[in-house]
Formats: C-alpha cells, structure tokens, sequence
C-alpha cells in the first residue's frame, strides 16, 4: 500500500510544467468547443465592443501621436533619473510601456463594463454547482456539460466583485513592473560599482532584465486572472481576498504560468499586427476605409474577442487543474498514513 502511494507521487512529481499546461489548454479548447455557441454569443454581445475600442486605439498611436510621444517622454525622463544607461532594451521597453498606458486609459471605460461583464459571464457559465462534493475528475470534466448562458442575475450579483478585484488588480501589474524596476536598478547600480560599464555587460544584463521582466509579468497575469476568477465564481471574494486565494492556489505551479499565458497573449498580439497591417496601413494610404477592408476589420476585431473569451476560460481551467493536484496530494498521503496504524 505504501508503495503504491509512492509510486503515484512519482508518477505526479514527473509532471512536467509543460504538460500541465499542455493539459490545460486541451481543457480550454475542449471547453470552449463544447459550449462553443454560448461562449460566441457572449463574445458578439459583450466582448466586441471592448476588442474594438483596443484596436481602435491601437490605430490611434501613431509614432507621431502627440500623446504617444509625451508619454514616451515622461517614462525616458523617469528612466534617466533613475539612472539606466542607455540601451536598446530600455528603448524598447519605454516604447512599450507608453503604448500599454495609452491603451488602458483610453479602454479603461469599456473594460470595466463590457470586459469585466463577459468575465463575469464566463465564470459563471464554468461555475461549478456541486459545491465542491464531487470527485476531482467529475469536476476537472465538469465543462462538457455547457448547455446555456447564466441568468443576468448571477452575473449582476458577481459584477461588483470583479470589478473591486479588477481594480487592484490594475495597482498589482503597477507593482510588479514596480519590483522588476527596482531590481533592475539594484542590478546596473551593482555593475557600475563593480566597473562592468562595457556595451557587453550592458547587453548581457538587458537580456537578464528582459527575461525576468517577461516572467514577473506573466506569473502577475496568471494571479490576476485567477483573482477575477475567483470573484465571479466564490461569495464573498473580492479584491484582496481573491488575490490571496489566487496566489495560495498557484503554489507549486508557478513555472506553469508563462505557457499559458503565451497563447493566447500571442493572438491578442496578431490580432493586433494584423489590424495595423491591413486596416491601418489602407486607411493611412488612402485617406478612407475601403469597404472590403471594413469586413476584414470586423473579422479581425472577432478573431481578437475569441482570444479574450479563451482567456477566461483558460484561468478556470487551470484554477481546477491546481485544485485537482491538491485533491491528489492529499489522496496520495492518505495510504501511507493507513499503513503507519495498520502496522
């Protein structure tokens, strides 16, 4: 008996990262093609809106945008007196951040309405309604029972929390880079005192800087999408509560974080080099929206709603994924327990 709980907790420390994320994004497609026609009607009643708007202002920043150029001002002015050398990086970095600024003040109105709405709706479409009675894996493939959109009522009762955790959740992605800053610093300040001031050093630490900028911000998503998750789907968790929750249910699987977020990230991003490159470039060459361009504009626009909509969905599956390994760590521990009072 005791062997056989230590061979399934070897068979569960050989899970890789990988493969629970692998795992994962299965259940989120399986998930999604199994209530395909309710996750496409939110995306059209709800989600378009706001993917819209983001590709709205994404045509907007022009590199001679006004507002583009003084927020990219400001961050290198920031930069500066903080004391970073000059480096493509950091170039890049600010170009960047000024872009994310941008976008979230001008979107800020409709995610906190049709964004956080079309969370809150998906979240309760992947509620689980046993209570937590039913066995790990009855609940792990509880999605392929998706029949019908929830009552307005359940998603107006989850609203206020998600958006209270929605809210924080915008000073913790503050923090994060925050932290990743003052590390960074912390780090060239360090090189400076010890004299590794030559353009490789540079170039190593700004690879150094890139990679866990990259990571921090990853794990920070993961967390915040956990949190609203949580929001919409547990009574009474909302705001700092359903940000511990999130941090408490990710404990060990953290190095899962960044293969799920890469994917969908990764549409958004297409989406959005495809937006720029199709609509944006014809509108610019020709002074007006041909009407074919339109069609493929609205085609686009959807294409960037569904990768919202997949986002949801892939938080809810990993949330049951880490519940699932609890359930089996505990379950592992249960036989040998049995056998130290059998004997």
């Amino acid at each position: 008996m005791r062997r056989a709980g230590l061979a399934r907790a070897a068979d569960h420390g050989t899970t890789t990262a990988a493969g629970r994320a692998t795992r994962v994004m299965w259940a989120t497609v399986s998930t999604f093609f199994a209530g395909y026609h309710c996750f496409t009607s939110v995306a059209a009643l709800l989600a378009l809106q706001f993917s819209v708007v983001v590709l709205a202002s994404e045509a907007m920043m022009a590199p001679s945008s006004g507002i583009l150029c003084a927020v990219a001002v400001r961050l290198h002015a920031v930069f500066a007196a903080a004391g970073f050398p000059p480096s493509p990086f950091f170039s890049l970095l600010e170009a960047k951040l000024s872009q994310t600024v941008f976008t979230f003040a001008a979107t800020l109105p409709f995610a906190l309405t049709f964004l956080l709405l079309v969370k809150a709706c998906v979240a309760t479409m992947l509620r689980d309604d046993d209570g937590g009675g039913a066995s790990p894996s009855r609940r792990w493939h509880q999605h392929l029972r998706i029949a019908m959109l929830p009552p307005c009522g359940a998603v107006a009762r989850a609203y206020p929390a998600v958006v209270a955790t929605h809210l924080l959740n915008a000073f913790l992605m503050l923090s994060a880079n925050a932290a990743v800053f003052s590390l960074l610093l912390l780090a060239f300040g360090a090189a400076d005192l010890l004299g590794l001031t030559s353009h490789v050093w540079t170039l190593a630490l700004s690879a150094m800087g890139a990679i866990v900028y990259s990571l921090a911000v990853e794990v920070a998503i993961v967390v915040c999408n956990l949190a609203v998750f949580m929001a919409s789907t547990e009574p009474g968790c909302a705001g700092h509560a359903a940000v511990l929750r999130a941090c408490v249910a990710i404990r060990g699987q953290v190095s899962t974080a960044p293969a799920l977020v890469l994917p969908t990230n990764l549409g958004m991003a297409a989406a959005e080099a495809l937006f720029g490159l199709r609509v944006v470039a014809q509108r610019r060459r020709d002074g007006r929206l041909a009407p074919g361009v339109a069609d493929e504009a609205f085609s686009i626009a959807y294409i960037h709603t569904i990768c919202v909509v997949l986002e949801i969905i892939v938080s809810c599956m990993f949330y049951r994924s880490c519940k699932r390994s609890e359930a089996d760590e505990l379950r592992e521990l249960e036989p040998e327990e049995k056998g130290d009072l059998q004997a």
